[in-house]
C-alpha cells in the first residue's frame, strides 16, 4: 500500500514535456496568449515567466484562437512576447488530518506561522461536481450551537444550509466565532472571502482563540488579492469541507462571504467579455452560486454530512438585492441580522420575524414548537405596536394580549442577548423560555399536552 501512494504521488508531482506559448496582449487583468489553444481549456493553469518572476495564471476563456488568462495575483513585470507555460495538475489540493489547526491561502499554501507539514495523499479537485440528488442522506439530527436565539428560533440540523443576511458591522463575524466554538461538529472549516487584513489575525487570536482552532481548517483571501484567488478559497473551502465528509465526519463550514465571492465572479466574468446583467452582474455568477452551495449538505449513505452557514453581506440592507434573493432561493433557511436591533445593544442582532429554518416544525419536538410558537405570536404582537408603545401612546391594560407581549418582550429581550463566551443548552433555553411565557401571563402552550397526559388513565380504564 505504501508503494502504491508513493508511486502515486509521483505521477501527479511528475512534470512531462514542457508546453509553451507567448504573450499576445494585456488589457487590464485579461492577459491574451497564443499556442496553447489546441491543449489548454477552461480552468486550465498557467505559468507566465515575466521579468519579476513567474506569475500564476487560470485560462478563463477562449476568444478565436487565443487563451484569455486571469492571474492570481499581478501582471506587473509581464510584457508581450513572454513565455507562457502550461501546468498540469496544478488544479488539484491534497488535504488531509495535518490541516487541521491551520490557516491556508486560496491556493493550499500554508500562511503565516500556522504552517503544517502535509503528508501525501491522493489530491483532489478544487472543483468536483456535488453528489446526486438521489444518493444524498436526508437532512440529519438537530445540532446544539448552544447560541439561544438559533437553538430556538432557527435551529440548524446535519446537512442542513443556511443563509445569514446582514449589513456590514452588525456581528457577523462574532456570531461565526461562536457557532465555530461552540456548535456540535467533528471539524470546522472556515472560509474568509475578500477579509479585511487587519482582521484576519484578531479573528483568529481573539474570536475563534486556541479552543476553536484546535479542530478548524480556515482559509484566508483578503480584500486586495485578485478576483481569481478570492474566487479560489470559497472553492477551495468547500473542497476540504468535501474530503472530511468522505471520512464520515460532520463538518461545519462557515464561508464569510458569498457576497464577496459573487464580486470575484462578476470580475473574472466582466473580464472575459460576458454582459453585465442585474446590478451589473453577469450571468454566470448566477450559475456559480447554485453550484458553489450544492456542494454543501448532506453526503450519500456511509459518508459525513456538510452543514453551511454563507454569510451575504447586502448592499445598504436591502434584503432584495440580486445576490440576497438568489442565496435565499438556494439554502435551507436564512437568519436576517438588523443593525436597528444591533444599535439596541442585542447580539447577535437576529431578527427573529424575519428569520425561518426551512427545518421546523421536524426538528423540534410537538412541545418546544408549541412553546415556539407562542413566543413568535407575542413578539409579532410588539412589534405590531412598538411604535405606539415607544411613543407613549399605548395605555397599558387596553389590550390584554397586548399587555401580555409587552411583558414578555421585557424579560427575554435581555435573555436572548448573549456575550462570546456565555453558552446556554437547548434545554436550558427551552425551559427559561417556558417560564418567561408563564410569567408575562400568556396561556400557558403546554396546557393541551398536560390534559392529554392527564386523560390517558381514565382512556385506558374506559377501555374494553
Amino acid at each position: 500500500m505504501s508503494i502504491y501512494s508513493n508511486l502515486q504521488e509521483q505521477m501527479y508531482s511528475a512534470r512531462s514535456t514542457r508546453v509553451v506559448g507567448s504573450v499576445k496582449s494585456i488589457v487590464g487583468l485579461n492577459l491574451t496568449v497564443g499556442g496553447l489553444e489546441t491543449l489548454a481549456g477552461i480552468g486550465s493553469r498557467c505559468e507566465v515567466k515575466g521579468r519579476k518572476g513567474a506569475v500564476a495564471g487560470e485560462v478563463v476563456g477562449l476568444q478565436g484562437h487565443d487563451l484569455c488568462i486571469l492571474p492570481f495575483g499581478e501582471w506587473d513585470g509581464v510584457a508581450v512576447g513572454d513565455e507562457v507555460e502550461l501546468i498540469f495538475f496544478d488544479d488539484l489540493i491534497h488535504p488531509d488530518d495535518s490541516w487541521i489547526g491551520t490557516v491556508i491561502d486560496g491556493l493550499g499554501r500554508p500562511l503565516s506561522k500556522y504552517r503544517s507539514a502535509p503528508r501525501a495523499h491522493r489530491r483532489k479537485s478544487f472543483k468536483p461536481q456535488p453528489p446526486r440528488a438521489f444518493d444524498r442522506k436526508p437532512v440529519g439530527r438537530r445540532l446544539e450551537t448552544q447560541i439561544k436565539c438559533i437553538d430556538l428560533f432557527t435551529p440548524l440540523c446535519q446537512g442542513q444550509r443556511m443563509g445569514v443576511f446582514a449589513g456590514s458591522g452588525v456581528g457577523k463575524s462574532t456570531m461565526m466565532a461562536m457557532l465555530a466554538r461552540n456548535t456540535d461538529a467533528d471539524l470546522i472549516v472556515i472560509g474568509l472571502i475578500g477579509e479585511r487584513g487587519r482582521e484576519v489575525q484578531q479573528f483568529i487570536q481573539e474570536d475563534l482563540g486556541e479552543e476553536g482552532m484546535a479542530r478548524a481548517v480556515v482559509v484566508v483571501s483578503t480584500g486586495d488579492e485578485a478576483p481569481l484567488m478570492r474566487k479560489q478559497a470559497a472553492l477551495t473551502t468547500t473542497a476540504i469541507a468535501e474530503h472530511f465528509r468522505k471520512q464520515g465526519k460532520q463538518v461545519l463550514v462557515l464561508l464569510d462571504s458569498v457576497t464577496r465571492f459573487a464580486m470575484a465572479q462578476r470580475e473574472i466574468g466582466l473580464a472575459r467579455g460576458e454582459p453585465p446583467t442585474l446590478r451589473g452582474y453577469p450571468p454566470s455568477v448566477f450559475s456559480e452560486l447554485p453550484h458553489l452551495l450544492e456542494r454543501a449538505g448532506p453526503g450519500p449513505e456511509g459518508e459525513g454530512d456538510i452543514t453551511g452557514l454563507y454569510t451575504v453581506l447586502v448592499d445598504g440592507d436591502d434584503m432584495n438585492e440580486p445576490i440576497a434573493d438568489a442565496v435565499r432561493g438556494i439554502v435551507d433557511g436564512h437568519m436576517v441580522l438588523d443593525r436597528r436591533i444591533a444599535e439596541q445593544g442585542r447580539f447577535p442582532a437576529i431578527d427573529l420575524q424575519r428569520s425561518l429554518s426551512r427545518m421546523l416544525p421536524d426538528c423540534h419536538s410537538p412541545e418546544e414548537f408549541a412553546i415556539i410558537k407562542t413566543a413568535r405570536k407575542a413578539f409579532g404582537r410588539y412589534a405590531d405596536m412598538e411604535d405606539l408603545i415607544r411613543l407613549g401612546a399605548y395605555k397599558p391594560g387596553s389590550d390584554t394580549e397586548t399587555d401580555e407581549a409587552i411583558e414578555f418582550f421585557k424579560a427575554s429581550s435581555p435573555f436572548l442577548s448573549q456575550r462570546r463566551g456565555e453558552m446556554c443548552t437547548t434545554s436550558e433555553s427551552f425551559a427559561e423560555m417556558y417560564r418567561m411565557i408563564l410569567e408575562a401571563g400568556i396561556e400557558d402552550p403546554l396546557r393541551a399536552f398536560f390534559e392529554k397526559e392527564e386523560g390517558l388513565p381514565e382512556l385506558e380504564q374506559a377501555a374494553p
